[in-house]
């Protein structure tokens, strides 16, 4: 077995603070974040944001929707989800304990990423809800956090459903971010 592992740089949450550029950090491991989306990515993540926005605001939930802001998980860890929505007023700098729900718009550059590691880190720390949206074939797929902890899924046809920190029902068309 090789001892080079021990030579791999081990970043903090301090480190990553200093660093140019975009960058996520998992588990003390700087990952470059890909260019600029391509535009029906940012059209979705444009078209998703108001749609939660507008089901917040009508279900009168006090929840903030936030897009693309650091997610400081821990001091070796940090994420930055396409769209988060927080309980309460939004933080004032980053993210620091896991939001109510994030979401993730696929791209072939970060299909792997969101669907395995970001997955499990989003599992394990607790997020409620994680939205997966597959511009390839117009789906968003729901993973919601079960009584066991885990994630179950769900892939609702035509209206989003989902409860938010604890009390709030908030209900969203799904064609209203496809089209």
């Amino acid at each position: 077995m090789s001892s080079a592992h021990q030579y791999i740089p081990h970043y903090t949450v301090a480190d990553y603070q200093q660093w140019q550029g975009d960058w996520e950090l998992w588990q003390g491991h700087p990952v470059s974040m890909t260019p600029s989306p391509f535009g029906k990515h940012a059209k979705l993540l444009v078209n998703l944001a108001a749609a939660l926005k507008f089901a917040v605001r009508a279900s009168k939930c006090d929840a903030t929707v936030l897009m693309e802001i650091d997610w400081i998980v821990s001091n070796d860890t940090v994420l930055r989800p396409d769209l988060s929505i927080v309980c309460g007023a939004e933080p004032d700098r980053h993210v620091e304990s896991p939001p109510a729900l994030v979401a993730e718009i696929l791209s072939d550059s970060t299909r792997t990423r969101d669907l395995e590691f970001k997955r499990s880190c989003y599992e394990e720390r607790g997020v409620g809800c994680y939205l997966i949206v597959d511009p390839q074939i117009d789906r968003i797929t729901i993973l919601e956090r079960q009584s066991d902890g885990k994630f179950g899924e769900r892939n609702p046809e035509e209206t989003m459903a989902i409860t938010l920190c604890g009390t709030c029902d908030i209900r969203f068309r799904i064609a209203d971010v496809f089209e």
